[in-house]
């Protein structure tokens, strides 16, 4: 006799629990993340069974209220318990009795932690009021009869930006159509569908961000293949985490870390700088790095760093800055809509001026 699938329900209390949900603010490695009700314990859920760890360290960081110093100063046995639940179906939410389960095989698995009550009442109030924002997960496709490739590239021929803004609301293939037309030798048409990625992506976030969280691994990725060009998916990464820093700075990171490839620093530096523009406090661990490109021979780089170092705003690079303001050597910069010729002794005087307020 087949044995019977079963609702989940904490390993600690025993009491049913709810679907995980996803959290607003988006990360490299997304977790959808849940709570019981009764005794407090907070889970995580790994869809594949394989990233446990993982999945550990977010439901310990939730259940501390992203507070990593108190998280990693527990102690296992002492300070928290744990639990998984394997065989976890998210569709059916489920307890499949086996790893297939209606013609599909199962791999998911809850990762529980529990706090012990004297941390768990310093933060379960928080954590609680953090769950209120949390969505359900969807993995529906965006898709309409509207959409077509055709009506996309004349949308962007056209600069009809509205037409193609409502496309995409209705249908995410349009973020597809506009990353393939990245690949353009055009350098104009390039930053132009960089600008328009950004712009759909801020209005696809609005109710989907899970799409835009999966066009930004994808364009890491693809700057990531070794050999290849990245073809303004670093800026394009960029300029999507500037128009919403509040979901994606999670992104920042990885992005800063192609820094350590020397054919892409001209990408990283400009979409530092972009993020910088929106949000210099997500992009303030970039300051060393940009600080020593200052003194690059490439005039495209030390025109790329004063700009995004006068966003960032620290004192401590003025003295190099006015070091640069007599540099009259022309650069391209994209910015505003426009691809404007500057010296690097304008961007750097610009910078001096910003970071005096």
């Amino acid at each position: 006799m087949a044995t019977v699938p079963e609702d989940p329900r904490c390993p600690f209390c025993y009491s049913l629990i709810e679907r995980p949900r996803e959290l607003p603010q988006r990360k490299v490695v997304e977790f959808p993340i849940g709570a019981c009700t009764y005794c407090g314990a907070v889970y995580a859920y790994d869809a594949t069974g394989h990233n446990m760890g993982s999945a550990f360290i977010e439901a310990l960081l939730f259940a501390c209220n992203e507070d990593d110093y108190l998280a990693f100063s527990l102690s296992h046995g002492t300070d928290y318990t744990d639990a998984v639940i394997g065989n976890y179906d998210i569709i059916t939410h489920k307890v499949a009795p086996d790893r297939v389960y209606h013609d599909r095989y199962v791999r998911g698995a809850l990762v529980f932690v529990k706090l012990i009550q004297e941390f768990q009442e310093a933060t379960h109030e928080k954590v609680k009021e953090k769950l209120k924002y949390t969505t359900p997960i969807i993995r529906s496709k965006l898709r309409s009869a509207n959409f077509s490739k055709e009506k996309v590239r004349r949308y962007v021929a056209n600069n009809q930006v509205d037409d193609l803004l409502a496309l995409a609301e209705e249908d995410s293939r349009v973020i597809n159509e506009l990353q393939r037309m990245l690949y353009t030798p055009d350098e104009r048409e390039r930053w132009k569908i960089i600008d328009l990625l950004g712009e759909v992506s801020a209005r696809v976030a609005e109710k989907r961000p899970d799409i835009i969280s999966k066009l930004i691994r994808s364009l890491l990725q693809s700057a990531a293949y070794p050999g290849a060009s990245a073809w303004g998916s670093l800026e394009a990464t960029g300029t999507i985490i500037s128009m919403n820093p509040r979901l994606f700075h999670e992104f920042t990171q990885p992005l800063l870390s192609f820094i350590a490839q020397e054919n892409l620093w001209k990408e990283v530096i400009w979409a530092i700088g972009k993020i910088a523009s929106a949000d210099p406090s997500i992009a303030k661990y970039a300051f060393r790095a940009l600080f020593d490109f200052l003194d690059n021979a490439d005039p495209v780089l030390r025109g790329y760093a004063a700009w995004a170092l006068g966003s960032i705003g620290f004192s401590d690079v003025t003295q190099k800055l006015k070091d640069l303001e007599h540099d009259e050597s022309k650069i391209s910069l994209w910015r505003d809509g426009e691809l404007q010729e500057v010296t690097v002794g304008d961007l750097a005087h610009e910078a001096i001026r910003k970071i005096a307020g």
